[in-house]
C-alpha cells in the first residue's frame, strides 16, 4: 500500500522519505513535548512541533540524500574498476602484472 505525503511524495518509492517522516516525527514530538514542559504554553508548542518536524525532516532528507549521492559514486568506481580488471587482466597493461626485463625495455 503507498502512502502519499502531501499528496505527490510517494513515501514508499521515493529514497530516503520514509525515514525522514519518521525521524521529522520523533522529532516533533521531542521539540513540541519539550517546549510544553518548558512553558505549559500549548499553542506555542504546537508551533514549535511544527517547525521542529519540518526542520528535522529536512535535515535528515538531505543528509540522507548527500549518504545516498555518495554510495552510488562508490558504487560506480568500483563497477569502473572491476570491468577494467577484468578487461585488463593478463595483458601489458594489467598493473598487478610483474614485468620482466624485455618487458620494461620494450616499453
Amino acid at each position: 500500500q503507498s502512502f502519499k505525503l502531501l499528496g505527490f511524495l510517494d513515501v514508499k518509492s521515493v529514497p530516503c522519505a520514509r525515514e525522514s517522516v519518521l525521524y521529522g516525527s520523533l522529532g516533533s514530538l521531542v521539540v513540541g513535548l519539550g517546549h510544553f514542559l518548558a512553558t505549559s504554553k500549548v499553542r506555542r508548542s504546537c508551533d514549535f512541533a511544527v517547525g521542529g518536524f519540518i526542520c528535522t525532516m529536512l535535515g535528515y532528507w538531505f543528509y540522507c540524500r548527500y549518504n545516498l549521492a555518495q554510495h552510488r559514486i562508490r558504487q560506480r568506481m568500483l563497477k569502473e574498476g572491476m570491468r577494467n580488471k577484468i578487461l585488463f587482466e593478463g595483458s601489458s597493461l594489467d598493473p598487478e602484472r610483474k614485468q620482466t626485463g624485455n618487458e620494461r625495455s620494450n616499453s
